[in-house]
Formats: C-alpha cells, sequence, structure tokens
C-alpha cells in the first residue's frame, strides 16, 4: 500500500525492525553452543548503536564488539553492565580511558601488550583484554613470530587476563574456500601457546560453516541487520531496514528527453518521472545511477538518470503514483544485499553508508 504524507521536513524515513534484530540474535545463538556477541561497530552498521545495542541486551546479548574507543565509550554510557571489546585496540589512545569505562581493548601487536601491561601495573590489578592472531587477513593482528615470542615468554602477558584468543575469517562467505580450513587449523595450532583460554573465530557468515567453526565466542554483525550470511542462498534473516522517500515532483517527459546530469538517459516513450529528496549525500550511491530500483506499492520502478547530491529520479509512467506518495528504496522485496548488487558493492557498504538526514524510526523493541 502507499503512503503519503503530510509530515513537512520529511525527506525520507529509515525504518529500523528491533524486534528483527533481536529476532536474528536468538536465532544466530541458537545454532551456536557458545556465547554470542554483537558486533555494533560502525554505529551498529549505520542503523544506531545505542538502541540496537540495547535492543539485543534485552534480548541476552552480553558481549559487544566497537571498533574504536570513542564508539565503545558512547557504548558503555547505555549498557553499563555489558562486557565490550574494542577491536582496534589501545594503539594511538590513552589506555586509561579503557580502564575508567571498563573497556577491553583487542590487542594485535607486542607493543599494544607492553602497553596495556603498563597500565595494569599502575592500576595496581589484573586487567582483561583479547588476543588478536594471525591467520591469513593481513591486517591487525599478532603474526605468528610474535606468537611464539609470548609462548616462550609468559612474563609478558604478567598483570593481563586473557579471556579470549581470537582470530578473523577472510572468506567465510565462501564455504569452498580453501582459506577457511587453512586458517581453522592455523588457528588451532596458534592456541597451543594459549591452553585454557576462550576461542573467538565465526563472524556471521562463519557461524554457517558447521561445528568446527563453533568456538566459544561467536561475533555476527550483518546477519543481526538482515544482510544475508549465505550468498548464494535463500536469506536466512529476517529484514531489519526499510528506506522510504516521498515523491516531490512528478515531471511529465516526452521521448528523446532527457533526465539529471549529463543526459545519460533518455525517454523512449511519454514517461512519467517522479524525483525523491534521496541522493549519494545520503548514502544512495552514485554507481546506482541507470541501475538501481524502488518499488511503488508492488510495482518496481527503475532509476533513471544519474543519482545527484540530493536527488534521485525514477520512472513511474506505470503506476498511479502522485507527489506525495512514497517510494520504497530498501525493503523486503529489494533489500541492501540486492541494491549493492545494483551499485557493484556489498551490502555492508549499503548500510554503514546511510545519511544522517533520514527520519529514522525504531520499532518492535
Amino acid at each position: 500500500m502507499s503512503l503519503a504524507t503530510n509530515e513537512p521536513g520529511v525527506s525520507a524515513r529509515l525504518d529500523i525492525d528491533l524486534g528483527a534484530v533481536a529476532a536474528n540474535w536468538r536465532q544466530l545463538d541458537a545454532m551456536h553452543p557458545g556465547e554470542t556477541a554483537g558486533v555494533v561497530k560502525a554505529d551498529a552498521y549505520g542503523l544506531g548503536a545505542v538502541p540496537v545495542a540495547q535492543a539485543l541486551a534485552a534480548a541476552g546479548c552480553r558481549s559487544f564488539f566497537a571498533a574504536h574507543l570513542a564508539e565503545a565509550v558512547a557504548l558503555r554510557a547505555a549498557l553499563p553492565q555489558a562486557r565490550i571489546a574494542v577491536l582496534n585496540g589501545v594503539f594511538g589512545h590513552d589506555a586509561a580511558v579503557f580502564r575508567a569505562h571498563g573497556l577491553i581493548p583487542v590487542l594485535s601487536t607486542l607493543a599494544e601488550i607492553a602497553q596495556w601491561r603498563a597500565q595494569a601495573r599502575a592500576a595496581g590489578r589484573v586487567l582483561p583484554c583479547f588476543l588478536h592472531l594471525e591467520t591469513g587477513m593481513n591486517r591487525l593482528a599478532l603474526p605468528v613470530a610474535d606468537c611464539a615470542v609470548l609462548a616462550a615468554d609468559p612474563t609478558l602477558l604478567e598483570g593481563l587476563r586473557v579471556d579470549v584468543v581470537m582470530t578473523h575469517l577472510l572468506a567465510a562467505e565462501v564455504p569452498e574456500d580453501a582459506n577457511n580450513a587453512r586458517q581453522l587449523a592455523l588457528f588451532s595450532t596458534l592456541l597451543r601457546s594459549f591452553p585454557g583460554v576462550k576461542t573467538s573465530l565465526a563472524n556471521s557468515s562463519g557461524m554457517f560453516l558447521g561445528a568446527a567453526f563453533h568456538t566459544d565466542l561467536a561475533r555476527p554483525g550483518a546477519a543481526l541487520y538482515g544482510l544475508n550470511p549465505t550468498p548464494g542462498a535463500p536469506n536466512p534473516m529476517r529484514p531489519v531496514v526499510t528506506l522510504r522517500a516521498p515523491i516531490l515532483q512528478i515531471r511529465e517527459v516526452g521521448p528523446g528527453e532527457s533526465v539529471g546530469y549529463n543526459g545519460v538517459w533518455r525517454a523512449a516513450r511519454n514517461s512519467r518521472i517522479a524525483t525523491v529528496g534521496v541522493g549519494y549525500a545520503d548514502g544512495y550511491h552514485r554507481s546506482l545511477t541507470n541501475s538501481a530500483t524502488a518499488c511503488f506499492d508492488d510495482t518496481p520502478v527503475p532509476l533513471v538518470g544519474r543519482v545527484s547530491m540530493d536527488l534521485s529520479t525514477f520512472d513511474v509512467t506505470d503506476t498511479q503514483a502522485r507527489p506525495g506518495d512514497w517510494l520504497t528504496l530498501l525493503g523486503p522485496r529489494h533489500d541492501a544485499d540486492a541494491l549493492a548488487a545494483q551499485a557493484q558493492t556489498n551490502g555492508y557498504e549499503i548500510l554503514t553508508s546511510l545519511g544522517q538526514r533520514y527520519q529514522r524510526r525504531y520499532f518492535g523493541a
């Protein structure tokens, strides 16, 4: 059913189903024998870290991952009892801020370990940490040689309590990729240097790779927000996000007339072109030019012409759409993964690009 708006100043509306987020977490938690955390970095993939984390906590989630210190500090105010780990570690930060807010750094270098150990000495107590081991991603993580250094000199971890040893899968969304088995084998070997310590391996897609990848702590992110953790197969997760925009104007365009910058689309017939107030400044990517699809009621309507900073145009010729009616740019019939394919990117970038000009509405919590 189409919507009409009489709300002044609303250029577009982003509806976020917190009930679906919680249901997705419960579904993942039920299939994983260990603990299931919630990854809420990048403002919960663009959907709002605080409301999302509060919904996850209400569903039973007790551990959360942020990327940056500032993200974690803001999260702590909303979740005073949660375990919050900071993936990017303490490098470049005052380690005392981590301690003051009860945050757990994920340590990826010997220098970071020394920095956190110094903080433990200054505090006069044992401080918790996670260790991130390198198994093939070659980003932030302790190289294999440094793992050997730690194994040879246990004093390097004095004053620290290693709660979790983790690594990051580089191709979990491709089950047949040989890197999955290779990383699992290397991780298992490196764990011999950390007997009795809990482990964390699976991200969203990794949770679907089988029992061997089900360790003590899973770290789903994308799947919580409705992205498909099993590309090529039906999406097992509930949809979370709906993005709608009201039609600002409808123009009658004759055959041969162009629409938008540089005239990259021309009408082949008498056409009705609807303009909505969403553009690349709102995370609706310029690469969607002449390729995206929205919906009016249940009817697909193609994006025509170039996406501009604040506006996009759609061919609504075959509909009864009028100014003030709403087009659905993201929703169950055309989700972030589908839009990502049209933008030649991934669903992660679609969600994390969602701008701040949308009127955000949370429901279902």
